[in-house]
């Protein structure tokens, strides 16, 4: 995909979300005016695994009460997610009711196929606007794009922090696991919306399971080139990275993955205090075939 081709899919997208968008808007009770010392903001990025029967006593009946407790325990403020079917998005937000939570179905745009859907803990963020776009050429258009085994989205919130006042954008997304092309264009469609997107002058958070590793293509269009003014939040880190560097384990606890494939990319005015590959388990089993990955932000002030 050239630059005209992105430019051409990023005036088509822009478009898209002026129209798709949800906008919230009124009166905002409980935003705190804004505060000198910033409260800090932990994303995390958790691809949960399909509900898949064959997976056996991995599959979703079995485990999911892990994913629950996992994300109880960390108690992100920002939580992007991934391979979320319907229902699997149902017992989510029954199981964790403190958080909101969006998302659009993959195959047709609302409930059919996977979802990646974006939840944020409602004491602490107000949804100012919303919406999900494909990662293709036609981006308002269901379907897959390019080399792309299956359809795949990216789900963004623009979010007012209650505490601090500040406004920013969050996105959440899955790459192709088969289309080289796919992934590359991908990271170069999302990197176009960071720069030139809706609100494209707020700060920003790229998450989610791009089935790329550091030094990969796409990874390096996101992070690397300068292009989006994105960084691994790995790299920022003022404290030294914790667990594995690998994200995808197979459910293996002794998996040898020495790649993270699942990241969180931060604009320039987040600090990152710490970076962790969340490795828990219960007894031997994990809550999904993918580590989360957890960091802790601070939006700076302009």
């Amino acid at each position: 995909m050239n630059r005209r081709g992105v430019l051409g899919a990023l005036v088509a997208l822009s478009s898209a979300l002026l129209l798709i968008g949800c906008v919230h808007a009124g009166a905002r009770p409980g935003i705190a005016a804004a505060t000198d010392t910033p409260a800090p903001i932990s994303a995390m990025t958790f691809n949960i695994r399909l509900d898949l029967p064959s997976d056996g006593a991995n599959a979703w009946p079995q485990r999911k009460e892990l994913v629950f407790e996992l994300i109880r325990r960390e108690a992100p403020d920002l939580l992007g997610m991934q391979e979320v079917l319907l229902h699997q998005k149902r017992e989510l937000e029954a199981a964790l009711p403190d958080y909101a939570m969006i998302g659009a179905g993959r195959d047709d745009g609302r409930e059919a196929g996977e979802f990646s859907p974006l939840a944020w803990r409602r004491d602490r963020f107000e949804l100012v606007r919303s919406g999900t776009f494909w990662l293709s050429p036609t981006p308002e258009t269901p379907g897959k794009a390019w080399d792309a085994a299956l359809p795949r989205i990216a789900t963004w919130a623009v979010l007012r922090d209650r505490k601090s006042g500040e406004t920013l954008r969050v996105l959440n997304t899955h790459f192709d696991h088969v289309g080289a092309v796919a992934k590359a264009n991908s990271a170069r469609l999302i990197g176009e919306w960071v720069k030139a997107g809706p609100d494209a002058g707020l700060p920003a958070i790229v998450m989610g399971d791009f089935n790329s590793p550091t030094g990969s293509e796409p990874y390096r269009l996101l992070a690397d080139t300068g292009a989006t003014s994105l960084s691994d939040a790995r790299n920022l880190s003022a404290s030294a990275p914790y667990g594995p560097k690998g994200t995808f384990t197979g459910f293996r606890i002794d998996a040898d993955a020495v790649e993270p494939i699942d990241h969180i990319f931060v604009s320039p005015r987040f600090q990152v205090t710490s970076h962790a590959v969340i490795t828990q388990h219960w007894g031997g089993r994990l809550p999904s075939d993918h580590y989360p990955v957890l960091a802790e932000l601070t939006l700076t002030r302009p």
